[in-house]
């Protein structure tokens, strides 16, 4: 139980940038204060199949992101440009909202830099009879201390694995240590919840591990393969993904979208190193369905 929210966003340390900033005057490293803002919550079918099931999953998309990839996808939010503050009675609320509109599960994006707030309206959630499962989608700059908070409040841990070079990662985003940073922060998660349930075709527990092939890095995301498998095997669940949608203004590679050669390659060496527990997503995932508009609805 979180009783003073503050004293966590005086002098944030909640993600691996650990600005110090003191978050209830200025914005810090994820470009946001300490208030809650959110983008959007909605049903949403484009996750992985045990999260979407056949309803969808019940998506609160938080604004700000520590970690300011060049290519982002979700520009409109990561800069904590778009967005209403809610308190955190608010967000307990439409957790249930979105419960009641059939959700299979609460799935918290991007929310690292919220993590305080969030325990404060789970609890209050759960005290008004929430009982989905709370899926936790992040970049995976969390430090293992704010996912220690989450223990026994998260169920399933939907986590990014962006680079497994820090030259990559130092070239691509504005952390210099984002890949030490996502080996110990996937870590403290697999600890968490060491084993994927399934039941009825939807996820109860566990650890899905996303990597998202960008254009001309398909060697980086082998490294990711390899390093991911051999270090939990089938204890995670990988997702490979397809589904790099270019913005405008990319730098070149970046600035296409990834051919069907090299994402079968990936999947080819997945496949001979022996992955067994993992998705794949079907020709043509590269679209912008797989980016909803953030105009506040369900918020």
């Amino acid at each position: 139980m979180i009783d003073n929210e503050n004293i966590y966003y005086s002098s944030c340390r909640l993600c691996a940038r650990e600005c110090g900033v003191d978050r209830t005057r200025v914005n810090g490293g994820c470009g946001v204060g300490s208030e809650l803002l959110v983008a959007r919550a909605s049903l949403h079918a484009w996750e992985e199949p045990p999260i979407s099931g056949t309803r969808g999953s019940g998506t609160i998309f938080f604004s700000g992101c520590s970690l300011g990839c060049s290519f982002c996808q979700n520009r409109e939010i990561s800069g904590g440009r778009v967005g209403k503050t809610v308190t955190t009675d608010r967000l307990a609320d439409i957790m249930l909202e979105l419960e009641g509109r059939g959700a299979h599960n609460i799935n918290l994006v991007t929310p690292t830099h919220y993590v305080p707030s969030i325990i404060r309206a789970i609890d209050r959630a759960r005290g008004l009879g929430l009982t989905l499962p709370i899926v936790y989608n992040t970049s995976s700059i969390d430090t293992p201390d704010t996912l220690r908070m989450l223990e026994g409040y998260v169920d399933i841990y939907l986590a990014d694995y962006k680079y497994n070079t820090e030259k990559t990662a130092q070239a691509l985003t504005r952390v210099k240590n984002y890949t030490a940073a996502a080996r110990l922060a996937i870590a403290e998660m697999v600890r968490q919840r060491p084993t994927p349930t399934i039941e009825d075709g939807l996820m109860k527990s566990g650890v899905i591990v996303r990597l998202l092939l960008l254009p001309a890095h398909v060697a980086e995301a082998k490294l990711s393969v390899k390093y991911l498998y051999e270090t939990y095997g089938d204890s995670i669940i990988m997702s490979l993904m397809s589904q790099y949608t270019p913005m405008e203004g990319v730098a070149a590679p970046l600035d296409r979208p990834v051919t069907a050669a090299e994402y079968d390659e990936l999947v080819a060496y997945a496949l001979r190193k022996g992955v067994k527990n993992a998705y794949i997503q079907e020709d043509g995932a590269a679209r912008e369905s797989f980016i909803p508009p953030f105009d506040l609805t369900g918020v």
